[in-house]
C-alpha cells in the first residue's frame, strides 16, 4: 500500500489522546513508506496527523477547499496542497489518491466522508480497504449501531464486513495490507427478482 487517505477531526476534541494517536498515526504511515493524502489543514487532529508525517520526512498531500484555504488553515508545510472547488471534489481526490482509507476521530464531515467511502466500496465503486482507528473506544457506539443494523435487517453481513476496524494503527494497517474485497452484488438481476 502506497497511499492512504486519513479523514479526521479539524478540532483536537477533548481527549489528549486523540491528539497523540493522530500525531502517531503520521509517523506510522512515513515510517511504512506511505504516502498520506488528508484533508489539507493545519489545526485539529488533521494537523497532527500531517505534523507527524512530516517530521519522520513522510510525503503529505493535503486537498483543501479554497474557502477553507482563504480562512487561513491550510497547512503550509505539506509536500503538496490541492486546492479544489467543492467539498466532493475534495472526496473524489482523495479517493483517486489513495489505496485506502482511514478514519480517525471527527465529527459531522468525518462521518459524512467515511460513510460516503464505505457505499462506494459497497457499490463496487472502489475496492480498496476503509478502516476506523478505533482510539479510547471513540467509535463502540457507532460500531454497535452498524452491527444493530445487520440485526434488524438493513445491511448485510458481507458488507458491514468491509468496514475495517482496530484500536491501533500498526494491527489496522495490517488488516488493510491483507484485505481481500468482498465479490457481494449489492442490486437484484431481473433473473433473481
Amino acid at each position: 500500500m502506497n497511499s492512504i487517505s486519513v479523514f479526521c477531526a479539524s478540532s483536537s476534541g477533548f481527549d489528549e489522546s486523540w491528539m497523540r494517536e493522530a500525531r502517531h498515526v503520521g509517523e506510522y504511515l512515513a515510517t511504512k513508506n506511505i504516502t498520506l493524502v488528508y484533508g489539507g489543514g493545519r489545526v485539529g487532529l488533521m494537523g497532527a496527523v500531517a505534523d507527524g508525517a512530516l517530521a519522520k520526512q513522510g510525503k503529505v498531500i493535503g486537498v483543501i477547499p479554497n474557502f477553507l484555504n482563504s480562512k487561513e488553515i491550510a497547512h503550509s508545510g505539506v509536500t503538496e496542497l490541492i486546492c479544489v472547488e467543492t467539498m466532493h471534489e475534495r472526496k473524489t481526490i482523495m479517493d483517486e489518491m489513495s489505496e485506502g482509507i482511514i478514519a480517525l476521530p471527527g465529527g459531522f464531515g468525518t462521518m459524512e466522508e467515511l460513510f460516503e467511502m464505505i457505499t462506494w466500496a459497497q457499490l463496487g465503486l472502489h475496492q480498496k480497504p476503509v478502516g476506523i482507528l478505533n482510539t479510547n473506544g471513540l467509535y463502540d457506539h457507532l460500531i454497535a449501531f452498524i452491527d444493530h443494523l445487520v440485526q434488524v435487517g438493513l445491511l448485510k453481513k458481507e458488507n458491514q464486513e468491509m468496514l475495517l476496524v482496530d484500536n491501533t494503527i500498526e494491527a489496522l494497517i495490517l488488516k488493510m495490507e491483507s484485505y481481500i474485497p468482498a465479490n457481494v452484488p449489492k442490486w437484484l438481476t431481473q433473473d433473481q427478482t
